[in-house]
């Protein structure tokens, strides 16, 4: 998995983001997000991460087997 390949499927669910993406072992199943989107505009943080696991679909049950969540609103 590759960081290219997170952003693009997260900014297909949620255009405005922007995304840092940080593979933290090497392996590409691990990995360190931090998201800010307009979306996430009066949602509460469970919400917002739960946008984010829905974006990522089925890679949520395979190929990405830990993932690190930093989410907020451009304000």
């Amino acid at each position: 998995m590759k960081a290219d390949e997170i952003i693009k499927r997260i900014q297909t669910n949620l255009p405005s983001a922007q995304i840092k993406a940080f593979d933290m072992t090497g392996g590409g199943d691990h990995w360190q997000l931090s998201i800010v989107a307009s979306e996430f505009q009066g949602l509460s943080l469970v919400e917002q991460h739960q946008l984010v696991y829905k974006a990522l679909g089925e890679w949520m049950h395979g190929p990405i087997h830990a993932l690190a969540l930093t989410t907020r609103t451009p304000e």
